[in-house]
């Protein structure tokens, strides 16, 4: 069953939301060279905490900390540590969310350490960035859900990839409905797969994370010992970006994005729905 929200229940969303664009930015600031992931952690707690807010990561599971932190080659789900230095030229991968009032947010951001990087990481993290808006732009009424996983995979198909070959969408992980709980139905796809049909329609009062995966290599995952980090099979480094967002009667509403997606979707000639905390 998918879970339709009330404007008033997608306002307490919102305002989850902007708790987790705080810790974005402040974990942002914080992904310096010589910053251990578990210094990253700490950060999103005190913005948690500033915001009277609920950590929805820590204890999901059994997951031992607030945010994940996921570095190089590890696409999602890793573990802070105090054995995890940053160096000059890592790419890492934040993922955290919260909760005001039992209402959820989710998100994930990709970001440069230091500098020195590749081109092709930097395009790699633009193509996921970007094909996480393609997938915005899709949810509108009268779409299914197949139609937002059609818009991520074209995007992704469609850029040219740095010294040839395909970018590896990843192929185990996607997005999810959201509200109530972190994770919901119904799970999304970052891909077309057309046994599973075209999916529910999309009507006021859906919210989703949208997260595509995307990788420099192969599609394929595995988990390690830890049970949670999971890595890409052959080694090559990855992306991952996702918002929150809540179709609304004037249009999608970005409930992680500090100004609601407003200026992304105005470049892409779609008008963002009025943000109900003003």
């Amino acid at each position: 069953m998918v879970q339709i929200k009330s404007p008033e229940q997608i306002a307490k969303m919102r305002e989850a939301g902007l708790v987790v664009a705080a810790i974005h930015a402040a974990t942002r600031e914080a992904a310096v060279p010589g910053a251990t992931t578990r210094d990253l952690d700490q950060v999103a707690r005190k913005v948690l905490a500033e915001h009277d807010a609920k950590p929805n990561f820590l204890g999901y599971g059994g997951f031992p900390a607030t945010i994940c932190t996921s570095v190089n080659e590890v696409v999602v789900h890793g573990i802070p540590s105090d054995d995890v230095v940053l160096k000059d030229g890592d790419v890492i991968s934040i993922d955290c969310g919260a909760i005001i009032d039992g209402w959820h947010g989710d998100a994930a951001f990709t970001a440069f350490v230091g500098s020195g990087h590749a081109p092709e990481l930097i395009e790699l993290s633009r193509v996921t960035e970007e094909s996480m808006w393609a997938g915005i732009a899709a949810m509108k009424q009268g779409n299914r859900l197949a139609d937002i996983s059609r818009a991520i995979e074209t995007y992704i198909r469609r850029q040219p990839k740095p010294g040839g070959g395909k970018y590896g969408i990843i192929e185990d992980y996607g997005g999810h409905g959201i509200g109530t709980e972190m994770h919901m139905d119904p799970h999304l796809l970052n891909y077309v797969d057309r046994r599973r049909g075209k999916g529910p329609k999309l009507v006021p009062g859906f919210c989703l994370a949208i997260e595509p995966m995307v990788s420099l290599g192969t599609p394929r995952t595995e988990v390690l010992e830890d049970d949670w980090t999971v890595v890409t099979t052959d080694g090559t480094w990855s992306s991952h970006w996702e918002h929150s967002v809540a179709l609304t009667e004037q249009g999608p509403l970005v409930l992680t994005a500090p100004d609601g997606g407003e200026a992304k979707l105005a470049e892409m000639g779609i008008q963002a729905a009025p943000d109900p905390l003003g």
